[in-house]
């Protein structure tokens, strides 16, 4: 992922790139107020601990009856973790970060003010709806913020920096990083219900984040071995309207020289092609493989990927 950019001020890019952190800090704060904080669910990060002491320090100062703010005390808690992922991540990535942490800190505490009730009033009652509902919102919030290379901030900076070393999936990262926070909700509040719904939320959201950096691709990748590769190849290229490439292979038992075809179909198209197969070449093989994200010619263009 490339931290450090060049994007021209007003252009198109650095406007998507800031519509992709104000949407996302807003979902993010959305699903802070309306189901995560409710339920006293400690999600990980500087917003995970900013719940637990926004609970701790309730009726603690007069002018804060109800807790310290949640939006305040989190940003306060990410100004060194800021400054780290500047320097480490670059200036340009520092911006976009503070722009997305202060933001979701606003967000955060406007909407809880605007909602007119205590923090501790859920919006759904169901505490693993909420949980669905929260992992799902959140880390569609952050995949959007990610999208344009910054972050809202707090152990975030941590998975990104981690990832850019080990190029590992910041979801997973983040997963790792939040499950140690989360403990640190068990021992303030002493009930093992929270850390448990908590680590729900937290798989939810990288998971969710996952599938927005790099999409949700319904398609299948498809090996196929057959004698009547040439009708085949005409099925792919003359009803499904599909590409396809010719591998050379050599049968290991036989040693026969084999063609094998290489091409990418949706799952409906799966289905279509196999029957066709079955029908002209019970004997074939066909090896059907998930795809996680495909680029290129006839499906997301390499220019339009955002990293």
């Amino acid at each position: 992922m490339a931290f450090l950019t060049r994007d021209r001020i007003f252009s198109r890019k650095w406007l998507i790139d800031y519509v992709f952190i104000v949407t996302g800090s807003f979902i993010l704060a959305a699903s802070f107020v309306f189901f995560i904080t409710p339920h006293k669910i400690v999600p990980g990060g500087v917003y995970g601990i900013s719940i637990v002491v926004h609970y701790l320090s309730k009726g603690v100062f007069s002018f804060w009856p109800d807790g310290i703010p949640i939006g305040l005390f989190a940003l306060l808690l990410d100004i060194p973790l800021i400054i780290a992922g500047i320097k480490i991540l670059g200036p340009r990535f520092g911006v976009k970060t503070i722009t997305g942490s202060v933001l979701t800190a606003v967000f955060t505490d406007l909407l809880t003010w605007a909602r007119q009730v205590p923090a501790d009033v859920p919006l759904v009652e169901d505490v693993l709806l909420s949980c669905v509902f929260a992992g799902a919102l959140a880390g569609f919030g952050l995949g959007l913020i990610f999208k344009s290379r910054a972050t809202s901030g707090g152990s975030d900076i941590i998975a990104m920096i981690i990832g850019k070393y080990t190029h590992m999936q910041i979801g997973r990262l983040i997963i790792y990083v939040d499950s140690v926070i989360v403990l640190f909700g068990l021992l303030a509040f002493g009930d093992w219900a929270i850390p448990l719904y908590s680590w729900v939320v937290i798989y939810i959201i990288g998971k969710v984040i996952d599938i927005t950096l790099e999409g949700a691709d319904y398609n299948k990748a498809l090996f196929i071995i057959s004698k009547k590769h040439a009708l085949i190849r005409d099925k792919i290229i003359g009803d499904l309207d599909r590409g396809g490439t010719y591998l050379a292979g050599k049968g290991m038992f036989t040693n026969d020289d084999k063609e094998i075809i290489f091409s990418v179909v949706s799952r409906r198209e799966v289905a279509v092609l196999k029957e066709y197969i079955r029908n002209i070449d019970p004997d074939a093989f066909i090896t059907v493989m998930d795809t996680k994200e495909i680029l290129g010619e006839g499906f997301q263009s390499l220019n339009t990927k955002n990293d």
